[in-house]
């Protein structure tokens, strides 16, 4: 919820920058941020929820935080709801502009963290009022949050491409008929490639290509690429503006995670199969051979922990050591699963509990692309970064000059 609102946050904020629109919106967008994050703190940490993050839940640290985010965010609303009517509002701009575009930004994301607001805390309302308990998983998140982020990631490449306070929506839609050109190619390509897999997953990689196409797009329309000398576009590169680069290095970044949901939803390969030594379990392609297993003694843990050979073409390409812990002091049981990096896929090798007929559960996953979600991760750091390093930012603004005094005559 807070990377969602902080988002919409960030685009609300360039509008207030270069229009003075939206800052009643803007600072209202700051503090649910902020009081977000301290609910999802909340949470995790007080043990209302059960969470891979809650490793450190207690009630005494949850009713603090919970008092923490009652005084920040009702102090700040109060004050808000006190002070908000002294700012002015920014000019007037049509619907069909970078300003609109950022609106139509702002609508969707804070729709989906509502999505994901309502789906998170319902559960929670609805077992204190009236003691049902329910429980909201992916097929809810799914139909809410996909259906919002599917228009909001087909108009991300629209929005640069529009002019300030009014803008031509054709003239933006034939500079990017290049990148909607190669998206519907890749799309096509994987559908038939992929014979009888989703639909929907050619066309969430059709989005993915879309939002890297459109980022490329988007610079060489502004350093004139193909309609200017060489010399000229590398030049215009240049003196680009780095919050030009920033919003396409980031947008391309979206596009890379798009990519690798994309792929490890539609297309992940799971096996699970009672493996003794010797024994072999084939997945995507990978042959997997459990050696056996030891067990060892760590410094507050103890594990039985399973080696395995994995081939491809009848060559060894990797070894992996998944382990099955055990934490002495609490008697928890953990699983440390042995992962494997082929390129932009992995292979996760888990060892669960020994079998009564002799040898263990294995489950091996095939992820393809996943590690293109935490590089889409990466590059949308380095835009981040290298918008930040923009020259409006690191130089300051001019001061003006002090009247001199006129010299009496």
């Amino acid at each position: 919820m807070p990377w969602l609102a902080g988002t919409a946050l960030l685009h609300s904020a360039i509008v207030m920058e270069k229009r003075e629109a939206l800052k009643v919106w803007t600072i209202l967008l700051a503090i649910l941020t902020f009081s977000l994050s301290l609910l999802g703190t909340f949470l995790v940490r007080s043990g209302v929820l059960t969470s891979v993050h809650a490793f450190a839940s207690d009630p005494t640290r949850g009713l603090f935080i919970l008092l923490i985010l009652l005084s920040f965010t009702g102090g700040a609303l109060a004050l808000f709801a006190w002070r908000g009517q002294t700012l002015r509002q920014g000019g007037l701009f049509s619907p069909m502009s970078r300003e609109g575009a950022l609106v139509f930004n702002n609508i969707l994301l804070t729709a989906a963290c509502g999505a994901v607001f309502v789906g998170t805390l319902y559960p929670l309302a609805l077992e204190a009022m009236t003691g049902d308990k329910i429980s909201v998983g992916a097929p809810f998140f799914d139909k809410t949050f996909g259906p919002l982020m599917i228009p909001l990631l087909l108009a991300v490449p629209f929005g640069p491409m529009l002019a300030w306070k009014r803008a031509d929506a054709f003239a933006a839609a034939q500079r990017l008929a290049f990148a909607g050109g190669l998206a519907v190619i890749a799309g096509l390509a994987i559908a038939w490639y992929e014979t009888g897999g989703p639909v929907f997953a050619a066309l969430g990689l059709m989005l993915g290509v879309w939002l890297i196409a459109g980022a490329l797009s988007e610079i060489a329309f502004r350093v004139k690429l193909g309609s200017a000398p060489l010399s000229e576009s590398i030049r215009r590169a240049v003196n680009l503006p780095r919050s030009s680069w920033g919003t396409a290095i980031a947008h391309a970044g979206v596009g890379l995670t798009v990519l690798g949901v994309v792929s490890v939803t539609a297309f992940e390969t799971e096996a699970v199969k009672v493996l003794k030594p010797g024994n072999t379990l084939d997945v995507a392609g990978y042959s997997v051979m459990f050696d056996g297993a030891v067990p060892r003694e760590g410094p507050n843990y103890r594990d039985m922990v399973g080696h395995f050979t994995v081939r491809s073409g009848g060559r060894v390409v990797a070894e992996a050591d998944p382990a099955k812990r055990i934490y002495t002091a609490t008697g928890r049981p953990t699983t440390e699963a042995g992962i494997i990096t082929f390129g932009f896929s992995q292979l996760y090798i888990t060892l669960g509990d020994p079998q009564d007929g002799g040898g263990f559960a294995v489950t091996v996953y095939h992820k393809p692309l996943v590690t293109l979600i935490w590089l889409g991760a990466v590059v949308m750091f380095a835009g981040a970064v290298t918008s930040l390093s923009d020259r409006r930012l690191r130089v300051g603004a001019p001061q003006r000059a002090k009247p001199q005094a006129v010299p009496a005559e």
